[in-house]
């Protein structure tokens, strides 16, 4: 005779075990968040040392492209004291007070960690030189007068400009020839309109304004070699030779 066995009910719903599979554990949430705060920590002690330590301050100010002025003189022009944070260090100010240096066309900075400032300067050139009565002023190919030396540069020719000719002189001597610019000697103009250029052999030419330069320096070398001592340009549609 055989027996059956009565089937096992099945536990009610209140005394079954809760699934661990609908959501993460108490030890996850846990270990999550004490992962953020320490991240946040980090990052705040990170924000501290850059902002408001000397950790990442400045050590060092290298400089650049200096030819007349020495590194020493740039530095002393910046103004960056030892120390101060690079991330706070207001670079435009510097920048400012470098290119406030007479000589000095251009700067650029740049910030390298740990605490390095590099200082990369573009003097200015001359073009010509303006005889005063305190000296020979040295004048770049903007116009700026921007030193002055006892004695005037071999090679440079001398600049008799008026007040406001000035740029107009140094935009036709910056126009003319590479062959043409080695041969002239003095660039007078007393208004933007008269620019009379000296030449070696006794020669002259007279300029004008400064406009159509390009084409004026094109017709000048045409009547150069013709014979006569004055070119005259002003009037580019009638140019003549005596």
């Amino acid at each position: 005779m055989s027996t059956r066995t009565a089937p096992r009910r099945a536990a009610p719903a209140s005394r079954r075990r809760p699934s661990r599979r609908g959501g993460p554990s108490r030890r996850a949430v846990l270990r999550r968040r004490l992962v953020a705060v320490l991240s946040l920590l980090v990052v705040t002690g990170v924000v501290v040392a850059v902002w408001f330590t000397p950790v990442f301050g400045v050590r060092e100010v290298q400089v650049r492209g200096t030819v007349e002025l020495t590194p020493d003189e740039v530095r002393a022009a910046a103004g960056i004291e030892q120390g101060t944070p690079l991330a706070r260090l207001d670079v435009e100010d510097v920048k400012g007070r470098v290119r406030a240096v007479p000589r000095v066309a251009a700067v650029e900075l740049e910030r390298a960690l740990p605490g390095t400032v590099r200082l990369t300067v573009r003097e200015r050139a001359p073009v010509g030189v303006a005889l005063l009565g305190d000296g020979a002023h040295l004048v770049d190919a903007t116009g700026k007068d921007y030193a002055i030396l006892a004695q005037p540069p071999a090679g440079l020719p001398e600049l008799k400009a008026e007040r406001g000719a000035m740029t107009a002189a140094v935009t036709v001597l910056n126009g003319l020839p590479e062959a043409l610019r080695r041969e002239v000697l003095v660039v007078a103009a007393t208004t933007g309109a008269d620019v009379t250029l000296t030449l070696t052999a006794g020669r002259e030419v007279r300029w004008g304004s400064s406009a159509d330069t390009a084409r004026k320096a094109a017709i000048v070398q045409v009547l150069m070699t013709r014979e006569g001592t004055v070119f005259d340009v002003s009037s580019p549609e009638l140019p003549t030779v005596s």
